[in-house]
C-alpha cells in the first residue's frame, strides 16, 4: 500500500536545525583539519623565514643537481678537462642569477600585488602575449614538481640502492605527500617544510666548510675514476675551451640553467608575505640568491677539485659522492654524510612546494581573466586554491611516469619554459619603466633591459642546444596550449555576452499563456507519489502523469493499478515506445506540448537517492538521459523530485483519492 510521511510539526521561531554532514566532508575535515573562514585569509600570511622555505626551496634545491647536469654534458666529450670548465660555467650562470635578482627586485616593487610574468606581460604587452608567458610558467611549475620528486627519488636511492627499481613509485608517493601537506593550508605547509629547507642549508654550509678546510690543509681527497657505472670519459683537447666546442659549452650552460629556476617564485607570491609585503619579498629574494650562489659555486668548486665524475644512471649522485669523500669513513663522517643525504632528499622533494605555492595563484589569475576553467579561482577547505593543486599534481604525475622519473630526461624541457617567462617578464618591466617614467625609471630600464636581453640569449641557447633532447616538447606544446586558452576565452566571452544581454527584458517578459506539468513515472510507488504531490502544489493549467511504454505488459499493469487506486482525477498518458528509446519518446511528448508557442512545460522526474554509493549501481540512469534530451527545448523545465531511502521517518497511509 502506498504511504506518505506524517505531517511535520512546526518548529519554534529561531530554532537551529542540525543537519548531518556528508561522510566525504567528515573525512576531509579529519584529514585536512577544520575549515578556515574567508576572514582568516589575512592571517595566512608568511614571515620572511617561513616564506624563504615556501618560495625558495625550488631555487635552493637546484644547487644539489645543477653541477651534476653540467658535468653530464662535458665529461663524455672532454673527459677530465670538464673540471676546468665547470667552475667558469657555474660563474656565468651565477652572473645570470645576479641579473635576475636585480631585475625581479624591480618587478616586486612595481607589482606588489602580484608581479609574476603573467601580470607584468598582460599589463604591458596585452592579453595574448600574457598567455604565452602564463603557459610557459605553468609548464615550468609542472616540470619543477616532476624534476624535484625525480631528483629526490634519485637522492634516496643513492643512499638505499635496493630501492632503485622503485624510483617511479617513490617519486609519485612524494607528489601525494606534498599535495596533502599543501591542502592543509599555506601556513601549515610553510611550518612543515621550513625545517627541511634550513636543515639542507645547514648541511651544505657544513659540507662546503669542511671541504674548504680540507682543501686549505691539502687533505682533500680525489674520486676513484675506476668505479663501475661512471660516465665514459672523453679525451681532452687544447685551446681556450680545452677541446670542447662552443656549442658543447653552451649546452652545458643550458643544462645548468636549472640552477636559476625558481627566481620568479617570490615575485609571484608577494601577497602571501606579511606587511609590508613588497619590502619583505625583496629581502627574501636577496637572501635566496645569495644562499644559492654560495651553495652552487661551492659544490662546483669541490667537484672540480675532487674530480667527481657523475654516474651514467644518476645514482649515486654527484653531491652524494662529494659528501662521502669530504666526510670520510669515520663515525662522525658517516653521521654527517647521512645528514647530508637526508637534507638533500628532503629539499629536493620539498622543492616541489614552490610550485604548489605559485601554480595555483597563477592559474587563479588566468582563470579570473577567463583563459582557464573558472573552477581554478575557487578557494578550498583551507583557503588554498585546491583545484589548482590537484591539476598540478595530475600533470606532474604524467611527466614522472612518462619519463621514468629521470632527471636527465626532464631537465631539457625544464629550463626553456622558465627562461621564456623570464624574458617576457623583464621585457614587460622595461616597457613599464618607459611608459610610466616613475622616479628612478632610467636605472630600471637598464636593469630590466639587460635582464631581458640576457634571458632571451639564454632561452635561445637552451632551445638550440636542447631541442633534440626534449626541449622540442615545450616548443611545440606552448603554442598549442596558447591556442586552446584563446579558444576557451572566446567561449567564456560568448557565454557572458549571451547571459548579460537584455537581462531586464528577459526577467520582465510576459509569462506564457498556459502552464503544463508532466510527471514522468516508471511505476506507481512512493517516489512517484511524492512527485505527483509536488506537481499538485504548482496548480498548473494542465497536469498529467506520463508513462513511456517500453514494455507493453508493464504499461497495462500500471494502468490497471491506476484505475484500482482511484486515480482517475489525474490523467495517465501511456506513450507507445516500440523501439525502447525512452528519452526520445519523452522529447516528442514535451515538444508536442510546446508546439503552440504559448505554453511553459514543467517536467517532474522522480529521483531516488540512496544512502550508499554502491546502491546506485543497482539502478539505471534513465532519468538523467531524459533530462539531457529535454535540455535542448526552450521553455521546457526539468525538475528532479528526490525521494530519500532509509530516512526513518514515520509514515501513514496515502490518501489516494486526494491524488
Amino acid at each position: 500500500m502506498l504511504t506518505r510521511a506524517a505531517p511535520p510539526r512546526p518548529l519554534p521561531p529561531g530554532t537551529l536545525v542540525e543537519l548531518p554532514e556528508e561522510p566525504t566532508y567528515r573525512l576531509k575535515r579529519r584529514l585536512l583539519g577544520r575549515p578556515l573562514h574567508t576572514d582568516q585569509l589575512a592571517h595566512e600570511r608568511l614571515g620572511k623565514p617561513t616564506a624563504l622555505a615556501v618560495f625558495a626551496s625550488d631555487n635552493l634545491s637546484s644547487s644539489a643537481y645543477a653541477t651534476e647536469e653540467i658535468l653530464h654534458v662535458l665529461v663524455p666529450v672532454v673527459g677530465l678537462a670538464a673540471f676546468s670548465l665547470v667552475v667558469p660555467i657555474t660563474g656565468a650562470m651565477l652572473l645570470v642569477l645576479g641579473i635576475l635578482i636585480l631585475s625581479y627586485r624591480q618587478t616586486i616593487k612595481a607589482y606588489p600585488s602580484a608581479g609574476g610574468a603573467y601580470v607584468v606581460t598582460r599589463d604591458n604587452f596585452g592579453i595574448v602575449p600574457a598567455q604565452v608567458a602564463g603557459v610557459a610558467l605553468l609548464l615550468g611549475y609542472v616540470l619543477t614538481v616532476a624534476v624535484s620528486v625525480a631528483a629526490g627519488a634519485a637522492a634516496l636511492t643513492s643512499t638505499f640502492e635496493a630501492l632503485h627499481p622503485y624510483r617511479v613509485g617513490i617519486a609519485c608517493a612524494f607528489v601525494a605527500v606534498i599535495l596533502f601537506g599543501n591542502l592543509r593550508g599555506v601556513r601549515e605547509s610553510g611550518k612543515v617544510f621550513a625545517v627541511p629547507t634550513y636543515f639542507f642549508m645547514l648541511n651544505m654550509a657544513v659540507l662546503i666548510g669542511v671541504g674548504l678546510a680540507r682543501f686549505l690543509t691539502g687533505d682533500l681527497p680525489t674520486a676513484d675514476l675506476e668505479q663501475e657505472g661512471l660516465v665514459e670519459l672523453g679525451d681532452p683537447g687544447t685551446g681556450l675551451l680545452l677541446g670542447a666546442s662552443a656549442f658543447l659549452v653552451m649546452r652545458a650552460f643550458a643544462q645548468g640553467g636549472a640552477a636559476v629556476t625558481g627566481v620568479e617564485a617570490i615575485s609571484n607570491g608577494v601577497p602571501a608575505f606579511k606587511p609590508p609585503e613588497w619590502r619583505n619579498a625583496r629581502s627574501t629574494l636577496v637572501v635566496m640568491g645569495a644562499a644559492l650562489g654560495v651553495m652552487f659555486f661551492g659544490l662546483s668548486a669541490l667537484a672540480a677539485e675532487m674530480q667527481v665524475v657523475p654516474h651514467e644512471d644518476g645514482v649515486p649522485t654527484v653531491i652524494s659522492e662529494i659528501g662521502g669523500l669530504v666526510y670520510g669513513d669515520g663515525l662522525v663522517g658517516q653521521v654527517l654524510y647521512l645528514c647530508l643525504q637526508a637534507g638533500t632528499t628532503l629539499i629536493l622533494i620539498l622543492a616541489a612546494n614552490t610550485s604548489y605555492a605559485d601554480f595555483p595563484r597563477l592559474a587563479n589569475f588566468q582563470a579570473g581573466d577567463s583563459f582557464l576553467p573558472r573552477q581554478l579561482t575557487k578557494r578550498g577547505h583551507r583557503l588554498v586554491f585546491s583545484n589548482g593543486m590537484l591539476a598540478l599534481s595530475a600533470a606532474s604525475l604524467v611527466l614522472v611516469i612518462g619519463t621514468g622519473a629521470s632527471v636527465q630526461r626532464l631537465i631539457p624541457m625544464y629550463a626553456i619554459g622558465v627562461f621564456l617567462s623570464f624574458t617576457m617578464s623583464q621585457a614587460g618591466m622595461t616597457r613599464h619603466h618607459l611608459r610610466l617614467k616613475e622616479p628612478g625609471w632610467r636605472l630600471g630600464v637598464v636593469i630590466n633591459g639587460v635582464g631581458a636581453a640576457v634571458c632571451a640569449l639564454v632561452c635561445a641557447i637552451v632551445a638550440a642546444t636542447q631541442f633534440t633532447r626534449g626541449a622540442w616538447v615545450i616548443v611545440v606544446v606552448v603554442p598549442i596550449l596558447v591556442v586552446l586558452l584563446l579558444r576557451l576565452h572566446r567561449q567564456y566571452v560568448a557565454e557572458d555576452v549571451e547571459l548579460e544581454r537584455d537581462v531586464h527584458a528577459a526577467a520582465t517578459a510576459p509569462i506564457m499563456r498556459r502552464h503544463v506539468v508532466l510527471v514522468f513515472i516508471d511505476q506507481l510507488d512512493r517516489s512517484s507519489a511524492r512527485a505527483i504531490q509536488y506537481a499538485r502544489s504548482l496548480t498548473p493549467d494542465d497536469l498529467r502523469a506520463v508513462h513511456v511504454a517500453a514494455d507493453e505488459q508493464a504499461a497495462a499493469e500500471l494502468a490497471d493499478e491506476w484505475r484500482r487506486l482511484g486515480l482517475a482525477r489525474l490523467p495517465l498518458e501511456l506513450v507507445e515506445c516500440p523501439d525502447r528509446r525512452v528519452p526520445r519518446a519523452a522529447l516528442e511528448v514535451v515538444a508536442a506540448a510546446l508546439a503552440d508557442g504559448q505554453t511553459e512545460v514543467s517536467v517532474l522526474i522522480p529521483r531516488r537517492l540512496y544512502r550508499r554509493a554502491w546502491h546506485r549501481l543497482l539502478h539505471d540512469r534513465t532519468a538523467d538521459d531524459i533530462a539531457e534530451a529535454l535540455a535542448r527545448l526552450a521553455h521546457a523545465n526539468v525538475t528532479f523530485v528526490p525521494y530519500h531511502f532509509a530516512e526513518g521517518e514515520a509514515v501513514d497511509t496515502v490518501d489516494v483519492a486526494a491524488l
